[in-house]
């Protein structure tokens, strides 16, 4: 179909940049297509290139439109959801969601290092740098300072579900894979709580699963 939008995203697993759009278009209920490319393998690039100019995943492709970057996608999706709003209506909230969204888009490259999302795991203690504990730590701040500035409004950073959640998504993954104590990082519980509804959405649940059938698919335990 030509208005059909076809989401080309890697293992459900690894991918937390596909995770972000793939969640936002599921809690926004606009009806997509999967597509998948398969990561770590010899052939990945080359799947990749069928359909990503920049030859990474996520695409977003709908007719003769494609796009190719997570948060451009989740802006797209934004613009075209018609019952759900991806962003805070007040232009001062909306500004402020924008900015965390944008800095965990180009930021946390330690954190992103050495505590890579892995679905299928849990617990998997490591020691992070110091580079890598100040990321937890403004992740942390951000969690907090924006749900006690926000929470009339409902449990996510900007009391509704918004691009900034799907954005942070994967990290909260990440923290529940490597077992971070978030009180050690200055959680007062607020960030703790934010992590939990986030993991809890039926959306995370349904992803969760698909991870779980790859990794049966492919011979994982």
């Amino acid at each position: 179909m030509h208005n059909e939008i076809v989401l080309v995203i890697g293992n459900k697993a690894w991918s937390s940049w596909s995770l972000r759009p793939w969640l936002a278009a599921k809690v926004a209920g606009i009806p997509f297509r999967e597509e998948h490319v398969q990561l770590r393998q010899p052939d990945s690039a080359a799947q990749i290139a069928r359909h990503s100019p920049s030859a990474r995943v996520p695409v977003l492709k709908r007719g003769a439109l494609t796009v190719w970057d997570s948060l451009a996608i989740c802006e797209y999706l934004a613009e075209i959801s018609a019952h759900v709003k991806l962003w805070p209506d007040d232009p001062a909230a909306r500004a402020v969601a924008r900015s965390v969204a944008a800095e965990i888009h180009s930021s946390f490259h330690a954190l992103r290092k050495e505590l890579s999302m892995d679905f299928h795991a849990r617990f998997n203690r490591v020691e992070p740098s110091d580079a890598a504990k100040a990321d937890i730590a403004r992740i942390v701040a951000v969690w907090r300072d924006t749900r006690k500035a926000y929470d009339a409004g409902g449990p996510f950073l900007f009391g509704a579900f918004s691009v900034a959640d799907a954005m942070y998504a994967p990290v909260a993954t990440r923290f529940r894979t490597y077992g971070i104590d978030l009180a050690a990082f200055g959680d007062d519980g607020t960030a703790a709580a934010y992590a939990h509804e986030v993991l809890s959405l039926p959306a995370m649940h349904d992803w969760g699963q698909g991870a779980a059938r790859e990794g049966i698919a492919g011979g994982a335990a």
